[in-house]
């Protein structure tokens, strides 16, 4: 059932070259949903894909699904802001289209969304390809946890459920590239929203990933560390600015012991780290004065 105005649950799939893949997806999604009681839609975006992506969306989707097509390839996370740009539902529940994410964990994520402004499904350790792919996902776990002051068990999952004027309302912020799950969850968390961790199991993907460990995961740092820079910036002022005191208070402790004497270089430390405290105070209330703007 579909009310064309506003359905319960709109299902966003990314694609870029899934012709392998995509077909199934959108064959189980459609019997899935077709065994709830739920009004729904499925939104594909195919990011400029030159495969048969788009004739296998079409067969398999019988005119069930709204299909957009970028006019060339503009990363993920440009695929994801334009299906939540078109999207008409209430929640928004975003999968990957290789077939990695079970369609019957849809009921879950709709039912967290009633209390919760986002639900992330977390991969146990088994569902993560290859040692240093689990590596770098808990590295990134453990330094968006500090960042947001929050647990996080899935920095990176690619099936999460959002409400979609929540998610509107960060869609600016989103960037093109496969970031995307990184930066809505870390403005979500430092912006005072709930967000609730649901255990899945996902699949291996079909195809390979077009995710590169080196590229794309300097990507994720950096935009963690933007987000902080957004939000929260005295966390990273901050750790900076006690590590250059600590490095005066050493240097002048050796000179004082081998020459009973204060440096110039002890004095430069000092200075730069009281600057880079007082810089952090000045953009952590920047970062405030922005987000009460937002508000209002």
């Amino acid at each position: 059932m579909i009310n064309p105005d506003q359905p319960d649950v709109s299902i966003i799939l990314p694609a870029y070259n899934e012709a392998a893949s995509i077909g199934a997806v959108v064959a189980r999604l459609l019997r899935q949903l077709d065994s709830m009681d739920v009004e729904h839609e499925v939104v594909v975006v195919s990011d400029g894909s030159d495969d048969d992506t788009v004739g296998e969306v079409r067969r398999a989707g019988d005119g069930r699904v709204r299909l957009i097509e970028h006019p060339y390839n503009m990363g993920n996370g440009a695929a994801v802001k334009t299906g939540i740009r078109a999207a008409r539902g209430r929640i928004l529940l975003f999968m990957d289209a290789d077939g990695q994410h079970d369609p019957g964990d849809i009921p879950r994520f709709m039912h967290a969304c009633q209390r919760y402004d986002m639900a992330v499904g977390a991969r146990n350790s088994a569902s993560q390809a290859g040692w240093h792919r689990r590596l770098a996902n808990l590295l990134y776990n453990r330094f968006a946890g500090y960042v947001t002051g929050r647990c996080i068990d899935d920095l990176t999952s690619g099936l999460r459920a959002i409400r979609r004027d929540v998610a509107r309302r960060f869609v600016n912020l989103l960037p093109n590239g496969f970031s995307y799950p990184t930066t809505i969850t870390l403005c979500l968390m430092r912006a005072g929203f709930s967000v609730c961790y649901l255990p899945i199991e996902a699949a291996k993907r079909q195809g390979s990933s077009k995710i590169s460990l080196a590229t794309d995961g300097t990507r994720f740092l950096l935009v963690i560390m933007k987000i902080c820079m957004l939000f929260s910036p005295l966390r990273i002022f901050l750790p900076v600015s006690v590590y250059l005191f600590l490095m005066g208070v050493g240097y002048y402790g050796y000179t004082f012991w081998t020459q009973h004497r204060f440096t110039n270089m002890s004095m430069l430390l000092f200075t730069t780290s009281v600057m880079i405290f007082m810089m952090g105070l000045i953009a952590e209330q920047i970062a405030q004065m922005r987000f009460e703007r937002e508000t209002e």
